[in-house]
């Protein structure tokens, strides 16, 4: 595993309930600000055996990815049963409910 994945890992570890993160904000804390799309391949791959909280990772938008079907309707009840609003467009305040990791070692 590279030190980017073990990091984005254990920065998707980290967002507490009610918070969500970009794939960006997950990228960059991992030390790749242009990594957004590695962090869509460890969370497609790695959710599972490594814990994720998959539905607290949206869009630089603030929106869900995946409008459409069933996996997008989950995550945006996953995220509305952890306290967080959506706008009448379905964005979500990164403002408001944007978890910040810190400084990563």
């Amino acid at each position: 595993m590279t030190p980017f994945t073990e990091r984005a890992i254990r920065i998707m570890q980290s967002i507490p309930e009610g918070r969500v993160m970009t794939y960006g904000g997950v990228a960059t804390a991992a030390g790749s600000p242009r990594g957004a799309r590695q962090v869509v391949r460890i969370l497609h791959s790695m959710s599972r055996s490594h814990k994720l909280p998959w539905h607290r990772i949206i869009n630089a938008k603030g929106r869900i990815s995946l409008e459409d079907g069933e996996s997008g309707a989950l995550q945006r009840l996953y995220l509305l049963g952890e306290g967080i609003e959506f706008d009448d467009l379905g964005v979500i305040d990164l403002k408001r409910f944007g978890y910040d990791p810190g400084p990563q070692d």
